[in-house]
C-alpha cells in the first residue's frame, strides 16, 4: 500500500461537530460529540466507485457504477477483474455492490450486485455468486460464476435499486436489499420484490439453496445492510424529503413507506409520521435534516476498543462519517465527522483501521487510523 500520509495535507481531515438532525424521540443536546483525529493514508483513486469489500489478507475489491470491478492488491497495485455479465449503466444504476463470503479465506467466494436491460425500457437488479481466481500471472479473475437473484419486477426508470448484500453470521443465508424504484406503491405489495429486504438460503458452499423470500417490506431506498455483532439484523435508507431512518430488521415487518415516514414528499406535500400508524414498525434513529447515507459497518476492531459495537456511517449530506450507539433496539447518534467528500462507502480493514471511499468521479479510497 502507498504510505503517502495524508493528515496535514488532505482536505478530508476529520474534526468533531455537533449532531446536524434530530434523533427519533431524542433532542440534539442529548446528542455528545466525540472529539476524533484521524490519520489518513491514500489507497487509490477510482471512477464513481459504488462499493468495496476488505478482504482478510488485506487486499480490496472496489466496485465502479460504470461496470468495472478492481482489484488493489497488498502492494498497492490496481488491477480490473473481468467480468461475466453485462452492466446497464445510467442514473444511479451499474455496478453495485460487493462482498466476501465469511469463509473467503477457504472458499474465495464474493457476491456481486448491478443493474440488467429488461424489455420496453426496463431494468432491475440483480444478484450473482463467484470464486474469486489468481491466475499464474497474478491477475485475478472470477470462476463458477452464478446469477442467483433478479428483482421482480423490472420497471422503468434509473433510481432506487438498493441492491446491498450482505451474509448471515452463520453463513446459511444472504440478505438482499431491494429498493423500491422510486414507484413507492410497489413497496406496499407483497407479491413485488419492490421495498423489500429479501432473504436467499445458501448451502455448505455458499450457493443458493432454495427459493429467495421477502421477509420484510414498506421500505424505500436502502444503502446500508450489516449484521450487529449481537446478530441482528439493520438496515440503512434514504427517506424523501428529510427522515433517513436507521431500522432493526424483524422478519414480517412493515415498515410503512410510502403510507409513513417521518420525512415529507418533495414537493412539499405531508405524510404522516410513524406514531399515526403503530401497525407500522418506526424507525429506531430518524435525521430530519438528512444525511444521505452511502453505506455503514458495525465496528468490531481493536484501533478504537470504546467504539466496538457502535454503527459508523459513511454520509453524503452533509459529508460526513457518523458514529450511532445502540442499545437494544433503539439508537443515537454519537458524534459525527465533518469530510470535504461524499462517502459512498465505508469498512473495516483487518486491522482495524477505517477505510473510507468517496463518491463521484476521482473518488479515493482513504485508510483512517489512530494517531
Amino acid at each position: 500500500m502507498r504510505n503517502k500520509l495524508l493528515s496535514a495535507l488532505s482536505p478530508l481531515v476529520l474534526i468533531a461537530a455537533s449532531c446536524g438532525g434530530a434523533a427519533s424521540g431524542d433532542s440534539p443536546d442529548r446528542i455528545q460529540t466525540v472529539e476524533g483525529q484521524f490519520a489518513i493514508t491514500e489507497l487509490g483513486t477510482f471512477n464513481e466507485p459504488w462499493a468495496m469489500a476488505a478482504l482478510p489478507g488485506g487486499q480490496v475489491l472496489i466496485t465502479e457504477k460504470s461496470g468495472k470491478l478492481k482489484w488493489l492488491d497488498f502492494a498497492g497495485a490496481v488491477t480490473d477483474v473481468p467480468l461475466p455479465f453485462a452492466v446497464d449503466y445510467g442514473g444511479q444504476g451499474g455496478l453495485g455492490d460487493v462482498i466476501a463470503s465469511p469463509d473467503f479465506a477457504r472458499n474465495q467466494r464474493i457476491y456481486l450486485s448491478w443493474i440488467e436491460k429488461g424489455p420496453d425500457d426496463t431494468r432491475g437488479a440483480a444478484v450473482g455468486t463467484a470464486v474469486l481466481l489468481m491466475g499464474l500471472d497474478g491477475r485475478p479473475s472470477l470462476g463458477d460464476f452464478e446469477v442467483v437473484w433478479r428483482q421482480n419486477p423490472k420497471v422503468t426508470g434509473k433510481g432506487h435499486f438498493s441492491h446491498r448484500l450482505v451474509v448471515s453470521p452463520d453463513k446459511k443465508q444472504l440478505y438482499i436489499a431491494s429498493g423500491e424504484r422510486q414507484k413507492m406503491q410497489p413497496a406496499q405489495d407483497p407479491a413485488s420484490d419492490l421495498g423489500k429486504v429479501i432473504r436467499l438460503g445458501l448451502d455448505t458452499t455458499g450457493k443458493p439453496s432454495g427459493a429467495a423470500t421477502r421477509i420484510t417490506m414498506g421500505h424505500r431506498n436502502i444503502l446500508g445492510l450489516q449484521f450487529a455483532p449481537d446478530g441482528r439484523l439493520w438496515e440503512l435508507e434514504h427517506g424523501p424529503a428529510g427522515g433517513d431512518e436507521l431500522n432493526l430488521i424483524k422478519p414480517g415487518a412493515n415498515y410503512g413507506w410510502p403510507l409513513v415516514s417521518e420525512g415529507r414528499h418533495y414537493d412539499g406535500a405531508f405524510i404522516p409520521h410513524h406514531d399515526t400508524r403503530p401497525e407500522f414498525t418506526a424507525p429506531a434513529l430518524y435525521w430530519n435534516p438528512v444525511i444521505a447515507p452511502g453505506g455503514m459497518v458495525f465496528y468490531t476492531g481493536k484501533m478504537w476498543p470504546e467504539w466496538r459495537g457502535q454503527l459508523l456511517i459513511g454520509a453524503m449530506k452533509p459529508t460526513a462519517v457518523v458514529r450511532v450507539k445502540i442499545t437494544g433496539d433503539t439508537a443515537t447518534e454519537e458524534a459525527r465527522y465533518p469530510t470535504s467528500k461524499r462517502i459512498r462507502a465505508i469498512a473495516q480493514a483487518p486491522d482495524g483501521a477505517l477505510l473510507v471511499l468517496e463518491d463521484g468521479a476521482g473518488g479515493r479510497l482513504l485508510r483512517l487510523s489512530r494517531k
